[in-house]
């Protein structure tokens, strides 16, 4: 028997494997149902128990199942509070979910001003593009969110010109997509004073004032031309 010395050696070597494993594996369980306990608070808008557990190991770079953080969540949940907490506690703004928004891009977009404002004051990256290869100027362009595109276009070294993967600006998205009202009209004069340029064309070679001419908006074909000398 003493020739089988070996095989309880390695017998037992295998328990202690499982067992190790079998830990770990409960270890990443409990780990992850504690994180959770986080998104659920953040959806209650329960500030204490989030300012209460900023101290723990990885809060502010786990995800859920979406690939959200705490932050990202907390913006798609409109939570100021935890949005201002979470951000000045080191949350990453520029973290993309599976759908490819981050904190800053989505406010954007949204509209979100406060939050665009602390983004861009703890290291908006504008670099990072949504889904579309958009900034998010773009959207809120289009969406009439004046305050937002206001303070973009006038933000230093802000990329206000850049093309998205459809071919377009933020100055011919707003022309394309938006209704030439009042408050699209506000949106074009902010760019062009920011100085957007009016003269890059899509994909098709359209540029925005041919394209405010085909849909009929007298007051952005008079911007338009005015930009253009």
């Amino acid at each position: 028997m003493k020739k089988f010395w070996w095989l309880g050696l390695f017998l037992g070597g295998l328990s202690l494997t499982a067992c190790a494993q079998e830990k770990t594996r409960a270890s990443r369980m409990a780990e992850a149902t504690d994180m959770q306990a986080y998104f659920d608070a953040v959806k209650r808008d329960d500030v204490a128990m989030v300012e209460a557990g900023l101290a723990t190991p990885g809060l502010l770079t786990a995800t859920n199942e979406r690939g959200e953080t705490l932050l990202m969540a907390a913006v798609y949940a409109q939570r100021p509070r935890l949005i201002r907490r979470l951000i000045e506690a080191g949350a990453d703004v520029n973290a993309q979910d599976e759908r490819l928004n981050s904190p800053f891009l989505y406010a954007g977009a949204e509209g979100d001003l406060e939050t665009v404002r602390l983004a861009l004051a703890h290291g908006a990256d504008f670099t990072r593009t949504n889904r579309y290869g958009g900034t998010a100027l773009i959207p809120a362009a289009e969406k009439g969110h004046l305050a937002v595109v206001t303070l973009l276009a006038n933000t230093p070294n802000y990329p206000i010109d850049h093309v998205n993967q459809l071919g377009w600006t933020a100055l011919l998205e707003a022309v394309i997509l938006g209704d030439g009202g009042p408050a699209q009209q506000a949106i074009v004069a902010t760019l062009l004073a920011a100085g957007a340029d009016a003269g890059i064309p899509d994909h098709t070679g359209v540029t925005a004032l041919i394209h405010a001419r085909q849909k009929g908006l007298t007051e952005i074909v008079a911007l338009l031309e005015a930009a253009r000398g």
